[in-house]
C-alpha cells in the first residue's frame, strides 16, 4: 500500500515550509520536525507537560512535533510550539508564565531554529 502522508492540508503545507527553510538556513532542526510531522497522526507524540518540565531549561524554546497534553505540573516560564495542544495544558503553560505557540508562528520568528530543543 502506497504512503499518502498526512491528508490535512495545513499540515502538509506546514511540512512544505519546514522543508524549505531547513534547506535555506541550514538548519536541521526544521527537517527533523517535518520529517516528524510527516508520520501518521497516530504516530506523532504526545507529550505531557511534566516531561516538558523534566527536560526543558528556564527561558527555553520546546518544539513539540504532535499535541501537548496537560498532565504534570509546569513549573519553569518557556515558549511551547507545537502542533496543537489541549485547553489544560493551555492554561497551565499560561499560569507557568510561558507562551504556546504554533510551530508555524516559530518558524516565522526563528528561521534558523536556534536555541530550540525538540521533545518527544
Amino acid at each position: 500500500m502506497k504512503r499518502t502522508g498526512p491528508t490535512s492540508i495545513v499540515t502538509r503545507k506546514l511540512i512544505t515550509r519546514l522543508e524549505k527553510a531547513a534547506k535555506t538556513s541550514n538548519a536541521r532542526i526544521w527537517a527533523a520536525v517535518a520529517e516528524i510531522l510527516a508520520k501518521p497522526t497516530r504516530r506523532r507524540p504526545a507529550v505531557n507537560l511534566s516531561k516538558i518540565n523534566r527536560y526543558a531549561r528556564e527561558g527555553e524554546i520546546v518544539v513539540v512535533p504532535g499535541k501537548v497534553l496537560g498532565a504534570g505540573k509546569l513549573e519553569k516560564k518557556v515558549t511551547v510550539a507545537a502542533l496543537s495542544f489541549s485547553k489544560q495544558a493551555l492554561i497551565k503553560i499560561k499560569e507557568a508564565g510561558g507562551e504556546a505557540i504554533t510551530i508555524q508562528d516559530l518558524l516565522e520568528r526563528n528561521p534558523k531554529g536556534s536555541g530550540a530543543r525538540i521533545i518527544v
